[in-house]
């Protein structure tokens, strides 16, 4: 997919979504710090921060976004239900987020959908 497009572009895609991590992590860093009074490592783990930067240069902004919000609520769903048979403590995010992202290359290898990269 990138091998087609020109570096300006490419550069300016990971630069969005880059941005875009950034933004949530923050967030994330502000609400850990305030409301959950706790640090930032107990809250993210450095798996699912290296996860969230690994994806940010992988796919288009627009698909970047979709997919990644698709995939948080994927797996807020899932600890949701695991969380019922198990008593899981923590969020096991990155695995989550990875095997939300291994169905989503599945089924668009399988060509269930039409493709992963929409501009």
């Amino acid at each position: 997919m990138f091998n087609n497009i020109y570096d300006e572009f490419l550069l300016m895609t990971i630069a969005i979504n880059l941005l875009v991590v950034v933004f949530m992590l923050s967030i994330v860093f502000m609400y850990s710090r305030y409301k959950l009074k706790t640090s930032f490592n107990k809250t993210l783990g450095l798996g699912d921060v290296l996860l969230f930067l690994a994806l940010a240069f992988s796919f288009a902004s627009v698909s970047f976004i979709v997919l990644f919000v698709f995939g948080l609520v994927f797996s807020l769903i899932l600890h949701l239900i695991l969380k019922q048979k198990s008593k899981l403590q923590t969020v096991p995010l990155a695995g989550y987020l990875s095997l939300f992202f291994a169905i989503s290359y599945l089924a668009y290898w399988t060509g269930f959908l039409p493709t992963l990269y929409i501009l």
